[in-house]
């Protein structure tokens, strides 16, 4: 099974929501009897930031796996896109009425429901998708929210909403521990090593709280200009990408990143991304993710 092993990041402040991701696609091998995995190769062009409505102020990210089956996730973003944008009446959304919850029902309809229920045979555990929805909902007065929708060793939630009323945070999915360190101060493993040495689980859970409350670090503000949430962004991707550069082992994160903003009056904008083919051979050609 293919798996981008990645990272995704959004941040989000009170002019605009931000996503970005890298590009690594891993191929990786899996063997269910000895529960390991090998990473046969590293592609540096995946496709993990989409435009997911033309014209709508909505855009996607994904980390996990690179594909359902035969189809990669970017296809299946793609598709997603044509039916909510042209689709029947079942798929469809009214440009003037909707939401973003509708938006994500609709996503896991798609990836789980018709595409990983349908699978023979299941992909052995552990496995793991996350597709992140962001924007705004036709009420734009509302603010813009985030939701995410995960598959993991086969079940798949209902779509969680991550951040509403144009509220800021700071999001990461994938492979966060460049982040973690660099944010909150600390590996995130600390709890399963604490556990493994013996500390009981609330000495464990009440420590790491204590550690959080005194060494992360500030780095996302509501006032925050959309330019630097743009950096802060890029920032936390391209981090975690020389991190993983460094360390023993595939370089699982890696590639071009790609950034795309969504704010409420310009609606959303790539910041930058790759493409698989020339611009000044494809004049007419706006966007391919």
């Amino acid at each position: 099974m293919g798996s981008t092993m990645t990272v995704c990041v959004g941040v989000a402040v009170n002019d605009c929501l931000v996503f970005a991701a890298d590009s690594a696609s891993s191929l990786v091998r899996t063997n269910p009897q000895l529960g390991t995995s090998e990473v046969l190769n590293v592609y540096q062009h995946g496709d993990k930031v989409f435009n997911l409505f033309k014209t709508l102020p909505i855009c996607a990210m994904t980390c996990g796996m690179g594909n359902i089956g035969q189809a990669s996730i970017s296809t299946l973003a793609k598709e997603l896109r044509r039916r909510i944008m042209k689709g029947d009446a079942d798929w469809k959304i009214d440009k003037a009425n909707y939401t973003l919850e509708q938006i994500a029902i609709k996503a896991r309809k798609l990836f789980f429901d018709e595409h990983f229920c349908k699978l023979n045979p299941v992909p052995p555990a552990p496995h793991s998708l996350e597709f992140w929805i962001g924007g705004y909902s036709s009420n734009f007065d509302a603010g813009h929210e985030i939701w995410k929708i995960t598959i993991e060793n086969g079940n798949c939630a209902a779509p969680i909403c991550v951040l509403k009323g144009g509220g800021t945070g700071l999001f990461s999915g994938g492979q966060p521990e460049a982040i973690h360190r660099l944010v909150a101060g600390f590996d995130p493993r600390i709890y399963d090593e604490l556990i493994k040495s013996g500390v009981d689980q609330k000495t464990a859970s009440d420590l790491m709280n204590h550690l959080k409350s005194k060494l992360e670090s500030s780095l996302v503000f509501p006032t925050m200009p959309v330019r630097d949430a743009i950096d802060l962004a890029d920032f936390m991707v391209e981090t975690t990408k020389r991190y993983f550069r460094f360390l023993p082992g595939a370089d699982i994160v890696g590639g071009d990143t790609d950034v795309a903003v969504v704010t409420k009056y310009e609606g959303f904008k790539w910041i930058k991304r790759k493409h698989f083919y020339s611009q000044s051979l494809n004049i007419l050609e706006t966007d391919h993710a």
